[in-house]
């Protein structure tokens, strides 16, 4: 690296939900200031060897307060922003959406940690359909290695051999626009005879969530719901509704993203019914009060699995709604 930038929020930032947890290099330097600290975030920066041991490592690392509380939207942190080559950061999730925009404005290439419902937001979904970003590199589960204080939890939570505290988050993902080699490589599919006879976790949820042993349609899409990214079919030509997992599977030469439910980002693939005249109860059949409004534009079969709320009209039909879908065409 040429040069490494690394800028914080001030610890009273709004953008932040608690109070950032300062390091030893500012508490222990005399530029330290308590009062400064609380209004202005700082810049970190490590570019040339600064006590001369002949290697370019942290201990040569230089920091300086910002003139303002390092907000990405703040004109000196824009100056950084178009100074780097390539953005790496886990920014609020909360304002991902402008993060994005904020890079791609400059131009920028980045790697950023997002949560992997982000990727179907109205305003970054395009982005995935575009080609402009996509997912990167061991998405799902992540773990985190966490400073020695901190505090221990009951879940997602515990100490290595070493003592080292690490936590996890779920559904968490990395998007990129630096190419990598997963982006090119194509999933390894069966048939849809194969699959219905040799993918056992497929055949279980046709059968336990669905009641049928074959693949079927949404009641308000000509689409193929796909129950798992692994049960694609070869041979099917139709636009297929699949989870959001596949999207870490992804490679534009072999599938072509047209859509996805629940987000209006389906202008390829039109609803055929809305459902009104419905109304939503619980599993026990109690309504929630809710209308069938609130299943329009999703993927929605007719079922009713005994697990979930349900949607029924006067006639007694009874549709439930699945998890957003991703719809995906198979590039021939």
């Amino acid at each position: 690296l040429k040069k490494l930038i690394s800028t914080s929020y001030a610890q009273n930032s709004k953008a932040l939900k608690k109070p950032l947890q300062l390091s030893l290099l500012e508490t222990q330097s005399t530029k330290y200031n308590e009062t400064i600290t609380k209004t202005h975030g700082k810049i970190f920066t490590l570019d040339h060897d600064t006590n001369k041991n002949g290697v370019i490592d942290i201990e040569d690392l230089e920091w300086q307060y910002l003139k303002g509380d390092g907000d990405f939207n703040s004109e000196e942190v824009k100056k950084l922003r178009d100074e780097a080559d390539i953005i790496i950061t886990n920014p609020p999730f909360s304002k991902i959406r402008s993060f994005i925009k904020w890079i791609l404005d400059a131009n920028k290439k980045f790697i950023i940690i997002a949560n992997e419902s982000d990727a179907t937001n109205k305003d970054i979904f395009p982005l995935l359909i575009n080609g402009q970003i996509w997912y990167g590199q061991n998405n799902g589960d992540m773990s985190f290695k966490v400073p020695p204080d901190s505090p221990e939890r009951p879940t997602r939570f515990w100490i290595d051999e070493k003592g080292q505290k690490w936590r996890s988050m779920g559904n968490i993902c990395w998007l990129t626009n630096i190419d990598l080699k997963r982006r090119h490589t194509n999933l390894e599919l069966m048939s849809m005879e194969d699959n219905l006879r040799f993918n056992k976790p497929l055949i279980k949820k046709l059968q336990n969530d669905y009641g049928t042993s074959s693949y079927i349609k949404y009641d308000n899409y000509d689409v193929l719901e796909v129950p798992r990214y692994d049960a694609i079919p070869s041979d099917y030509d139709g636009v297929m509704g699949v989870p959001v997992t596949f999207l870490k599977f992804h490679n534009p030469q072999q599938f072509e993203i047209v859509g996805c439910t629940q987000r209006g980002c389906h202008e390829k693939v039109l609803d055929t019914k809305k459902y009104n005249d419905f109304w939503e109860c619980k599993p026990d059949g109690t309504p929630t009060g809710s209308s069938g409004n609130k299943t329009n534009e999703n993927a929605v079969i007719c079922n009713n699995d005994g697990k979930h709320n349900y949607f029924i009209n006067k006639n007694g039909k009874i549709v439930q709604s699945l998890f957003t879908r991703v719809f995906i065409k198979r590039i021939k």
